[in-house]
């Protein structure tokens, strides 16, 4: 900033001093969409509309990738095309669950605020000792939805078709990448990242972190989805897998019993280094 003298300042009106410190015609580069590495989209409405219905009955549909059971406000959230205090408001009023979740959100990106370091290191560093197998031929099956897990199938099929996927069926998806093929939930993290349309790092991260044990939420390490019985909990007339995925002649990638074992074994082995 420029300082200006007595002389001047008993000489000059308040316009000329505040042309002198802000011009009219500031030298700015234009900036377009593309030079920001953007382009537009037409499949995105910036109008959301809070569907009070879903959100009401929350507690009780949306665990159904079914049915229309989730609000899909998530990429409004995403792009600040909603505001959080708004859906609070709705929520404090409609849905103690709804409400819930948005804490969460809320909650992930405080803990990225305050430990940065859990982008690419364990919440719970005991959860870097893990041995990870890092079969790329695995996680090519996983990413392209031929792992011959139905449920899994599905959802990565959604995910690479349309670029979202409902949220229980995320759960079965990382949880499975992690317990069932020893993966690292960075590889995961990686995809969901570039897929999502919904992707905000923080919820990313931390909900990865959550699937792979490693993060700070308090259940044990040897929780591990099978995807079988997530299945015929969540979608027991196949309405969702059906819907989605096309390769239900696959054979199985891994034995489930099999799968449980080794990696709860990994974790041992990763946590007796402490």
């Amino acid at each position: 900033l420029a300082t200006l003298t007595k002389d001047a300042i008993s000489t000059s009106t308040t316009s000329d001093l505040l042309h002198k410190l802000a011009p009219s015609t500031p030298d700015v580069p234009q900036l377009t969409l593309s030079r920001l590495g953007f382009e537009p989209v037409t499949d995105i409405d910036p109008q959301p509309v809070i569907p009070q219905n879903i959100i009401t009955d929350y507690h009780a549909t949306r665990d159904f990738p079914a049915i229309q059971g989730t609000s899909q406000l998530g990429i409004h959230l995403r792009f600040g095309t909603i505001s959080i205090r708004k859906l609070i408001q709705f929520a404090l009023d409609l849905n103690e669950t709804f409400l819930s979740e948005l804490i969460w959100r809320e909650f992930f990106m405080m803990i990225l605020y305050h430990f940065p370091h859990t982008v690419s290191s364990a919440f719970k560093p005991a959860y870097d000792n893990i041995k990870w197998r890092n079969a790329p031929n695995d996680f090519n099956a996983w990413s392209k939805g031929e792992t011959g897990y139905p449920l899994v199938d599905a959802g990565m099929q959604q995910l690479n078709q349309t670029g979202y996927m409902h949220n229980r069926v995320r759960m079965v998806t990382a949880s499975f990448l992690c317990k069932h093929l020893l993966i690292d939930w960075r590889w995961g993290e990686a995809h969901f990242a570039e897929k999502l349309n919904d992707f905000e790092l923080a919820s990313n991260v931390g909900n990865w972190q959550w699937a792979a044990g490693s993060g700070c939420d308090a259940a044990p390490y040897y929780r591990v989805f099978n995807p079988t019985l997530q299945q015929k909990k969540f979608d027991p007339k196949g309405t969702y897998v059906n819907t989605w995925n096309h390769n239900q002649h696959l054979l199985p990638l891994v034995e489930h019993k099999f799968a449980v074992e080794r990696c709860l074994n990994a974790y041992k082995a990763a946590l007796n280094k402490v």
